[in-house]
């Protein structure tokens, strides 16, 4: 039985330690998670913010939702938020944190748990969205793959094995995986 947008958004809510998703009309709790991929999320947040205007940009862990239609919203666990898209949604209390505008980064980090849902479910939706940077962090093998949206609406494939990787939709701000990583 599908599950509408207000039942989502009134589970979500009510439920201020579980981590609510809208999977093709389907209630989905994000699993707990490893310390690797709470490390991961964690500092690339840090690396993020430390780089970004905030002014101009949130970053948020784990609280963020991407609605692709009212039958799909997903958390990621890192996302770069616009500040003209947080501006409407100050000053409404008991209101979810959701946003329908393409976001300028997104990420997942792999774990056991999510890893065949978070590429299987997650990354193409983020991609009819129209996200502009997608990546996901394997802790375990210490990697990141990063897809970025091409002027055309394509979709670019770039792997990284350490160094230092541009965030190429948020100009200036670089991420050195030997540091992430560590």
């Amino acid at each position: 039985m599908a599950v509408s947008e207000r039942t989502y958004e009134a589970v979500a809510l009510e439920d201020p330690h579980g981590l609510w998703e809208l999977w093709d009309g389907r209630l989905r709790e994000k699993p707990g998670m490893s310390f690797e991929h709470g490390d991961a999320m964690g500092e690339l947040g840090y690396f993020l913010r430390r780089q970004l205007d905030g002014g101009r940009y949130r970053v948020h862990y784990n609280h963020a939702r991407a609605r692709r239609s009212d039958t799909t919203v997903f958390i990621p666990d890192v996302a770069v938020i616009p500040i003209e898209y947080v501006d409407p949604l100050r000053g409404r209390p008991g209101t979810l944190e959701i946003y329908d505008g393409p976001l300028p980064f997104v990420a997942e980090i792999w774990s056991p748990s999510t890893g065949d849902y978070d590429v299987d479910a997650k990354l193409p939706e983020y991609q009819r969205r129209g996200d502009l940077e997608i990546w996901r962090l394997h802790a375990y093998d210490r990697t990141v793959t990063a897809w970025r949206r091409q002027p055309d609406g394509r979709y670019e494939e770039a792997f990284y094995r350490g160094g230092v990787v541009p965030v190429l939709s948020l100009p200036g701000v670089t991420i050195d995986l030997d540091e992430l990583f560590v």
